[in-house]
């Protein structure tokens, strides 16, 4: 639709208004359990990436080789997200956030399931690792717009002076998953290593369906968001969203790239490469690893919630550049910590990783990047600038830390190295990001930038 040389109708929608107390349940559980499924199906697969994948589907090349090729395919999921962004962003502000986010929870949990169904190297040779890669990439386009998604309804559907507090609950539902994630793979663990390998990591995928349904039956009961409700009543959704972001909101879009990028590396460098380092570095029994993943998600979900609440208190801004700061100094003590071997010292290491990095950093972007944007086009600005740094920072940070282990001989610094400069560049993004605090959400623009008289769809 044009509306060139107008204004946007103006807002039905008062900012000031008390949210629905119980469109704000739904959305806030929407939020969390498809976030948990969205975890649980990336942990069991690392986990299984770090402990078993290996094995099953790259036996014929040595150890080493082995867990790179088990990471490459992992990555291949985080490469498929941004296309799966581009996708579903084109209709989650045309059609409506509500039955996106169906759509990406049944193709997430259908590759999951699909994955514990796949047969091994050992039945079909080749074909096995091209057939996982093929579940884990659209598993991963599947996730391309799942957070982006929960965090941009609940942000729209929660009033002022509440949204850190409520959107961080996505957060929460991510490391419920990690949680899940840990316990199955702990319950699965003892069993005797040839039931193990034969047939109870395929327990562990086949057991996202359980979750899938309890997410699915929650998601159908949502409430569209009211801001995209008046966008819809208006005529003033876009017809092609991402345009509009190339356009119009290139600047808020490479702030949340950025902003992204180094908390994604840490992220995935703690969930997945970390547990592969201790047991093949460090000489940890591999059944210790699922429980100090649990330790930390349990401690990750508190910090999500409690740094988006204080991000409600004290401003987006400076809670997210405390915490990026925190990450660029956190691997080299890390490292220290956990070449000691010492059991304390692990499990204190983890939990740190995962109260900054995976999760506490990740819950004030719950509320931070919706808020960077316009109305017009928040879900594909968010999905954007979130997946596609997630390919370039989540996605391919175990690899690379992999790749350098092996190229310095198991020397941890230069992985140490990585994570912080990659880091950096996030806490350079967030210093340079405007305060978004209460912002109207309803309005336009994005944030930091003058009101446009001229809208283009």
């Amino acid at each position: 639709m044009d509306t060139s040389g107008t204004a946007p109708n103006p807002s039905t929608v008062d900012p000031d208004r008390p949210a629905d107390p119980k469109a704000t349940r739904k959305a806030a559980w929407a939020g969390l359990v498809g976030t948990t499924l969205e975890q649980y199906d990336f942990v069991i697969y690392g986990t299984a990436s770090a402990l078993v994948f290996s094995t099953l589907f790259f036996p014929n090349v040595s150890p080493t080789v082995g867990i790179l090729a088990s990471f490459s395919a992992y990555a291949v999921g985080f490469l498929a997200r941004p296309l799966g962004g581009l996708f579903f962003s084109r209709y989650g502000d045309r059609l409506g956030r509500k039955w996106i986010l169906v759509a990406t929870l049944l193709l997430m949990g259908g590759s999951t399931l699909l994955i514990g169904l796949l047969p091994t190297y050992e039945m079909i040779g080749v074909f096995a690792p091209m057939l996982l890669v093929v579940c884990r990439f659209f598993q991963g386009f599947g996730a391309g717009a799942e957070q982006a998604g929960a965090a941009t309804l609940l942000t729209e559907t929660v009033g002022r002076g509440r949204r850190g507090r409520y959107a961080s609950l996505v957060m929460v539902g991510a490391a419920l998953g990690t949680a899940l994630g840990a316990v199955v793979w702990i319950a699965v663990q003892q069993l005797p290593e040839e039931q193990l390998m034969s047939w109870g990591w395929r327990l562990v995928f086949g057991s996202s369906l359980i979750v899938t349904v309890v997410a699915m039956v929650i998601r159908r009961k949502l409430d569209e968001s009211p801001v995209f409700a008046e966008l819809k009543e208006n005529h003033v959704a876009p017809a092609k969203p991402a345009g509009e972001v190339f356009r119009h909101g290139r600047r808020p879009m490479l702030l949340v790239l950025f902003m992204n990028v180094g908390t994604s590396a840490q992220s995935y460098t703690f969930q997945v490469f970390i547990a592969s380092y201790l047991v093949m570095q460090v000489g940890v029994d591999s059944s210790f690893v699922p429980p100090v993943l649990l330790v930390g998600a349990i401690c990750g979900g508190l910090a999500a919630f409690g740094f988006g609440s204080l991000s409600d208190r004290v401003g987006r801004r400076p809670v997210y550049v405390g915490i990026m700061a925190g990450i660029v100094l956190l691997p080299w003590p890390a490292f220290v910590a956990l070449n000691t071997g010492d059991p304390v010292a692990i499990v204190v290491t983890i939990v740190i990783g995962f109260v900054l990095a995976v999760n506490g950093g990740v819950g004030v972007q719950m509320s931070y990047f919706p808020e960077l944007f316009g109305s017009r086009y928040r879900y594909a600005g968010v999905t954007l600038g979130r997946e596609f740094s997630s390919a370039l920072g989540g996605g391919v940070a175990p690899l690379i830390c992999a790749a350098l282990l092996s190229a310095f001989t198991g020397s941890w610094i230069p992985v140490a190295l990585y994570m912080s400069l990659i880091a950096l560049v996030s806490l350079v993004a967030a210093w340079m990001a405007p305060e978004t605090l209460d912002r109207d959400l309803t309005v336009p623009h994005d944030a930091g930038a003058p009101p446009r008289g001229r809208v283009d769809a």
